[in-house]
């Protein structure tokens, strides 16, 4: 998704343990090995976590904090800067200016913003909680995990739709990913496994399981056919997988009113799935 003017670099900030405790910005995407083994990727990690702390900041400003050289700081700027972490901007001068340019402020954009830990995990789930207690139990809770996903379909509803069937597993994935989801297709034996590597309401998922259940009734409806959830990363797997069976007809278009639920499908299978290995990729 987008976020102010700049869309977000199509590399998210990994949620990795030993970023979190080191109090930096969450890694963006794959860094080469050569490049985590000297530490090229903490550093630049510090230098965002310093203007976060400190506001818009100057190479000098930044230098000083860190006891990095200046050329060092606009060496990881210049990354942060193509990776939409960080602008560069004129600096604001109060009372009368002094003679020569503005020195140059480096900030954080949205989407370096909002790579730092949040509180909206915890402010949907408290969300999720009030809904759950004032407007009618988790019913309610089901209903909104339900239009939520309805809210977000129209774009996964045109990829799917404009895709030959036999494509249409992997156009649902590039429209996922897209969004964040860092999705994937698949053969599997006698169908195809749609594997999202992330979940942006992942903590949220684990406490309501709702949002899972109506993502994959979305998936069922959008594909025209009964799929099957293997894996949750809500539930404690690495991968959110879904069964598509082969041969099914995907027609692309959603049939009227929820597609068919097997209640022995919807309450056994995460669970025995995340007791094997059976559907998941390795995380």
């Amino acid at each position: 998704m987008t976020h102010g003017t700049a869309p977000c670099s199509g590399r998210r900030l990994s949620a990795s343990e030993e970023l979190r405790n080191n109090g930096v910005v969450k890694n963006v995407g794959e860094a080469p090995q050569e490049e985590l083994a000297t530490g090229e990727r903490s550093t630049r990690n510090r230098v965002a976590r310093s203007i976060l702390d400190h506001g818009p900041s100057t190479v000098a400003d930044l230098a000083g904090r860190l006891g990095l050289t200046q050329a060092a700081v606009r060496r990881h700027l210049d990354t942060l800067v193509s990776e939409n972490v960080v602008e560069p901007r004129e600096q604001r001068v109060y009372g009368a200016r002094t003679r020569g340019r503005p020195a140059k402020v480096f900030a954080l954009t949205d989407c370096g913003r909002d790579a730092f830990d949040q509180s909206y995990d915890t402010l949907a789930v408290d969300a999720l909680r009030w809904i759950e207690q004032h407007a009618g139990g988790e019913a309610a809770v089901a209903a909104f995990a339900r239009d939520r996903i309805e809210a977000q379909a129209e774009a996964y509803r045109a990829a799917v739709e404009a895709a030959e069937p036999e494509e249409r597993t992997e156009a649902l994935a590039k429209a996922l990913s897209r969004d964040g989801y860092a999705a994937t297709a698949r053969s599997a034996p006698v169908g195809e496994q749609l594997c999202q590597h992330h979940c942006p309401v992942a903590h949220a998922a684990e406490k309501y399981p709702q949002l899972c259940e109506a993502e994959t009734e979305f998936f069922s409806r959008l594909l025209g056919t009964h799929v099957q959830r293997l894996a949750t990363i809500a539930h404690g797997d690495g991968v959110c997988t879904t069964f598509i069976p082969r041969g099914a007809p995907q027609s692309g278009t959603s049939p009227p009113g929820p597609a068919p639920q097997d209640s022995t499908t919807q309450t056994s299978t995460t669970p025995s799935a995340s007791a094997s290995t059976a559907g998941r990729n390795p995380a």
